[in-house]
């Protein structure tokens, strides 16, 4: 699946996901729409030669078809995207729950 990442801004910390656990910017999680609670994933940017992988934790994005991922700030950073905020990535599932 290819598209854009985006990463959670502030205000979340501290608040439940939608898989239950309590969200923690620092961890290597995400949002994603469909996939299942706990998919464990590879995140590949496409401008530039870094990837992170993450687990699917939470919901989202929302609002644009073309935002496949959510990211915490944490894997935003792995990614070094923190500046630019929106960044083509490809998905790859690399383990289902």
């Amino acid at each position: 699946m290819q598209g854009y990442a985006t990463w959670y801004g502030p205000g979340f910390e501290g608040r439940r996901t939608a898989s239950g656990e309590v969200f923690h910017a620092s961890k290597l999680t995400a949002a994603h729409r469909t996939l299942p609670l706990g998919t464990e994933v590879e995140v590949l940017r496409l401008d530039e030669p870094r990837r992170v992988r993450v687990r699917i934790n939470d919901r989202g994005p929302y609002g644009s078809d073309e935002l496949v991922i959510d990211l915490s700030r944490g894997a935003g950073e792995e990614l070094q995207m923190i500046r630019k905020g929106r960044v083509p990535v490809e998905l790859r599932v690399v383990r289902t729950p």
